[in-house]
């Protein structure tokens, strides 16, 4: 590369960037602010290294996304030529794998080993846990891989996890005394297979540079310069595996965000940046401070955020950007409330300053959130794209459920029976579903008729009683239609089929997601149910055609004009310029399995902090005074995370914050002023606003109004109701708790309220 053009890539970096790129030898920290040019300076530094004579070929680059790599890759290309292709660069795993393919032999491995995938792991437990005639209830595959998994993380082999009175004691009160054996039979069954799992990649690595001193010396004498990126996600294994690497030459350069560390989960540890120092004292340090992606006022609000953790490593983020709008913050009454009015500022948004669909994104701290979300974006025909998951309906577990709700309705829905015979599993296997298909080609009849007949087919042995069994109890939930309502009838079925509790018995981080969206799906059976403006029968049949309307497939038109929704997790690296985030709720965000402990609560803080730097030019936070869960509606308070931005930055949105607050409700954690904690004035039985007709404008609240305990309440008495004004008792429902009153109000009509809901107070006739 000639001089001026190293001069010219140089030129366009500041002072920090440009330090930071020029240090090539010994160990080098770069701390890397949310929106600071992190990547150009990798690309530049690695440019650089080449360019003043470093082999390509001694250089190692590890990422956490092949997607990183090969941007990389490409940008290096760009300023230095095709030398690029020979860095080592990829992400831990693939490098590590095709270390693994040269060495295996050493290890007792083919070279052409096979790599095994989730489904494969869980496949192969599924037999063992079999074979050892263990209840696979107790021992469910996904929770046995887990356990695997995070051992793995930590360097412990089968060997030591059998050895380990603590784990095996853990195991033993969780119910769950076998794991060890089931482990070392797994990691014997893989060997025998000549498979490694995608953790053994990792920890096969470290066990081939622990035992055999001379390969881990060739490759530490081959790459005399190693890179890390997102260093803050690595986990003890990859730790050690890049210290062993680093130990000859100590030109080791990692580059992180300590206030981004988010995948403890995954086993990542955020210690490994914060103690770096420790392990190489004459380490060099450089702080990227500079923001170049979002607003000063989106900046400095998200270091007010963080500024309330104590483990971290100092910083002071700030940007020359434009100022920028306050951060608007967004009260629904209900989370389908939340979801209206987040669809309605984008749509608004959109009009105003002629954005396209792709500059917007809505983020979400759990994908079950989605579904009031999405409904909002196609009532007002917004488009959309969910990233890092699947469409809220097209999940496998909400699909499960509606396939049992449609074969309820409809018993010759094929395509529903074939999905649910065997979920949850009841000994109908592939042979029998052949045998099915064969006879109901062979009569021309659906396989609903062949179920219902088992008993005349010889050849279907004894699985004639498991199908019978299966019919009878479709038949059964048939019988309820006329008699219960969609979500009556369609929280018996996800009872008694167990299918909810199989999903709840999971306890890995999967499992709870899965479990989260089946409840996700029969909360929004609830407020079907129990929407008093819709004139729709409350059956499920007719809840499946309403239902059949939204969740139509997405047909792709070959345009990516679409907003972007996806969990706060899946949106670290990327960028909008406007930015939502739903939800804010305590128990929600921060998550509720949070508050046990300092180290939790603060990742959470530090996710949030990833969804705010997300943001561009607007960042618009929202939350709900109530929220459907387990088909109750329960009462939200805003999450403290709104309370902690020092309140220069925030803006309360003049639609939503309408009603008057208490000022004993206006004041959160830190003394600083925000109305957020007011709840709303009226609500209808589910917790929506209710909608006066358009002749008729909802008046202002009755000023000091007072309301009266309406615990003995009955049919016939006059009441006032905050906004409704005065209307007489009609009817009373349900039980203590849930008690519901029809109210006939002089101006407003017939309206239906939960009285632990309703504020109303008696008027003397």
């Amino acid at each position: 590369m000639d001089e001026q053009h190293q001069a010219d890539y140089l030129k366009g970096l500041n002072d920090p960037q440009r330090e930071a790129v020029l240090q090539t030898k010994g160990p080098v920290m770069i701390v890397a602010g949310a929106g600071s040019g992190k990547t150009r300076v990798l690309t530049y530094r690695i440019a650089h290294m080449i360019a003043s004579g470093i082999d390509p070929f001694n250089i190692l680059a590890l990422t956490f996304t092949n997607k990183a790599a090969k941007e990389m890759r490409n940008r290096i290309e760009k300023v230095i030529g095709a030398e690029a292709k020979n860095i080592w660069m990829g992400t831990f795993h693939s490098v590590f794998a095709k270390i693994l393919r040269f060495e295996a032999d050493k290890l007792g491995y083919p070279s052409n080993f096979t790599i095994y995938d989730t489904d494969d792991s869980k496949s192969l437990l599924k037999t063992i846990i079999k074979e050892l005639k263990l209840d696979d209830k107790a021992y469910k595959p996904n929770v046995v891989l887990s356990r695997i998994s995070a051992a793995k993380n930590v360097l412990i082999t089968h060997k030591m996890y059998q050895n380990a009175d603590e784990l095996t004691a853990y195991d033993s009160v969780s119910g769950k005394p076998e794991i060890a054996k089931i482990y070392a039979m797994y990691a014997k069954r893989c060997f025998m297979a000549g498979a490694m799992d995608f953790d053994d990649l990792l920890l096969k690595t470290f066990e081939l540079f622990t035992k055999h001193v001379d390969v881990l010396n060739k490759y530490q004498h081959k790459f005399k310069y190693v890179m890390v990126d997102e260093y803050q996600d690595t986990n003890h294994c990859q730790y050690m595996i890049v210290k062993k690497l680093a130990a000859v030459n100590e030109n080791i350069c990692v580059v992180g965000d300590d206030a981004q560390s988010i995948y403890s989960f995954r086993g990542a540890t955020i210690r490994n940046i914060l103690n770096f120092e420790k392990d190489y004292p004459d380490l060099k340090v450089y702080k990227l401070e500079q923001n170049y992606r979002s607003t000063q006022t989106i900046v400095n609000a998200a270091e007010s955020i963080i500024a309330n953790n104590k483990d971290q490593l100092e910083k002071k983020v700030w940007t020359s950007n434009q100022l920028g709008e306050k951060i608007k913050v967004i009260r629904a009454v209900t989370d389908n409330e939340e979801g209206r009015f987040i669809a309605q500022s984008i749509f608004e948004e959109k009009m105003k300053s002629q954005a396209n669909h792709t500059e917007f994104a809505i983020l979400y701290r759990t994908n079950a959130q989605s579904r009031s979300l999405e409904e909002a974006l196609r009532k007002l025909n917004l488009p959309y794209r969910i990233y890092g998951g699947t469409s809220f309906y097209q999940r496998k577990e909400v699909k499960d459920l509606l396939a049992y709700l449609r074969l309820t309705v409809n018993h010759k829905d094929e395509e529903s029976l074939k999905r649910v015979i065997n979920y949850p599993a009841r000994g109908i296997g592939k042979t029998t579903l052949d045998k099915i298909q064969l006879h109901a080609s062979e009569q021309g009849v659906s396989w609903w008729d062949i179920v219902c007949n088992a008993e005349v087919f010889a050849n279907l042995g004894s699985a004639k009683t498991r199908l019978a069994d299966f019919a009878t109890k479709i038949k059964s939930f048939a019988t309820m239609l006329a008699s219960k309502d969609a979500y009556e009838l369609s929280m018996h079925i996800a009872k008694s089929t167990s299918l909810l509790k199989n999903l709840y018995d999971d306890k890995t981080v999967e499992g709870i997601s899965r479990y989260e969206n089946v409840v996700e799906l029969l909360n929004g059976i609830k407020e079907f149910v129990e929407d008093d403006e819709s004139e729709l029968d409350k059956n499920l049949g007719v809840y499946l055609q309403d239902i059949a309307l939204i969740t139509d497939a997405d047909k792709d038109d070959g345009s990516d004009e679409k907003i972007s929704l996806m969990t706060i997790h899946a949106a670290k690296g990327l960028e909008f310029p406007y930015v939502y985030i739903s939800g804010m709720e305590e128990n929600l965000f921060p998550s509720q399995m949070s508050s046990g402990s300092r180290k939790d609560l603060e990742e959470e803080r530090r996710l949030f902090y990833v969804g705010m730097t997300r943001a561009e030019r607007k960042l618009t936070l929202s939350y709900a005074n109530s929220r459907f869960r387990f088909g109750q509606l329960l009462p939200c308070e805003p999450s403290r995370f709104i309370s902690e931005i020092v309140n220069d930055f925030i803006e309360l949105d003049k639609k939503t914050f309408k009603q008057k607050v208490d000022p004993d409700e206006s004041r959160l954690s830190g003394g600083r002023s925000f109305a957020a904690k007011s709840k709303p004035s009226f609500q209808n039985k589910y917790g929506r606003s209710n909608k006066p007709s358009p002749n008729k404008p909802l008046p202002p609240p009755i000023e000091d109004f007072v309301p009266d305990d309406t615990k003995d309440i009955k049919v016939g008495d006059s009441v006032e109701h905050q906004r409704f004004g005065k209307g007489s008792v009609e009817k009373i429902d349900g039980d203590f708790g849930n008690k519901k009153a029809t109210i006939v109000f002089d101006q407003f009509g017939k309206k239906q309220l939960v009285l632990k809901f309703a504020k109303l107070r008696f008027v003397k006739s």
